[in-house]
C-alpha cells in the first residue's frame, strides 16, 4: 500500500520487452535506502515488485497484465518516472489510501496556472467517472490529488507548486496517457450495495446497519 506522495524522480535506465511481459531498471537514489529484493516500489502510481538491487538501480519483472492496462508499453529509456516505497507501520499517511493497482488510462489535456498554483485539466473511461467526485482524491501516475472538478469525462486537479516541481506532472505534455488509480473507498462502497438487499442509501439503511 502507497500513499500517492513521491518521494523521487528516477529515471528509466533500461526497458526490455520479452514474450511474456518485460524487465524494469530504473535508476534513482533516495528510494534505495532500506530497500531489499521483494520489496515494493510504485513506479508512476504501478506497484512493482524489486527482484534485482545494485549501488544505483533497481529492477522489476513486469507482467503481460501490467503492460495491457498502464503506459508501462509506452516507456522508454531515458523516461522520467514518479517512485513511492511502500508503506510501513510508522509512515505518516500524507496522501490517500493507494493501492498501486492501476484502474485505466487517462489523458493529459493541458494546464492553466494561477500565480504559483496549477490547474491540470485530464480525461478519464466514461466507465471509471462513477468513482471520481468533486474533492475527492485520485492518483494520477501514482500522485496523490484532489479533484477539483468533474465534468462528464474530463477531471480537472489542483497542484501545489511542491508538487509541480517534485513530480513529472511539470513535463506532461498535450495528448500523453497517465496511469490512474480511483480512490479504493468507492469500489468497497459499490461492492457493499451490490451484495445487500437494499440497493439505497436511506434512513431504513443506515438503521439497519447501525448507524441511525
Amino acid at each position: 500500500m502507497f500513499t500517492g506522495i513521491v518521494e523521487e524522480i528516477g529515471k528509466i535506465k533500461d526497458f526490455s520487452k520479452k514474450a511474456n511481459g518485460a524487465r524494469i531498471t530504473v535508476e534513482c537514489k533516495n528510494i534505495l535506502e532500506g530497500t531489499k529484493i521483494g520489496d515494493s516500489i510504485a513506479i508512476n502510481g504501478c506497484c512493482q515488485t524489486v527482484t534485482d538491487l545494485t549501488n544505483t538501480t533497481f529492477s522489476a519483472d513486469v507482467s503481460d497484465e501490467t503492460l495491457r492496462v498502464t503506459t508501462f508499453k509506452e516507456i522508454h529509456t531515458g523516461d522520467e518516472v514518479n517512485l513511492e516505497r511502500a508503506l510501513t507501520p510508522n509512515s505518516r499517511m500524507g496522501g490517500h489510501i493507494v493501492q498501486g493497482h492501476i484502474d485505466c488510462v487517462g489523458k493529459f489535456l493541458g494546464y492553466e496556472r494561477l500565480t504559483d498554483f496549477y490547474n491540470l485539466t485530464f480525461t478519464v473511461p466514461e466507465t471509471e467517472t462513477k468513482y471520481i467526485v468533486k474533492k475527492g482524491s485520485i492518483a494520477i501516475n501514482g500522485i496523490s490529488l484532489t479533484v477539483a472538478d468533474i465534468n462528464g469525462s474530463v477531471i480537472k486537479v489542483a497542484v501545489i507548486p511542491h508538487t509541480w516541481q517534485n513530480t513529472t506532472l511539470k513535463d506532461l505534455k498535450s495528448g500523453y496517457n497517465v496511469n490512474i488509480e480511483t480512490d479504493i473507498l468507492g469500489r468497497y462502497i459499490e461492492k457493499f450495495l451490490s451484495v445487500n438487499n437494499n440497493n439505497r442509501i436511506d434512513e431504513n439503511f443506515l438503521r439497519e446497519n447501525g448507524f441511525v
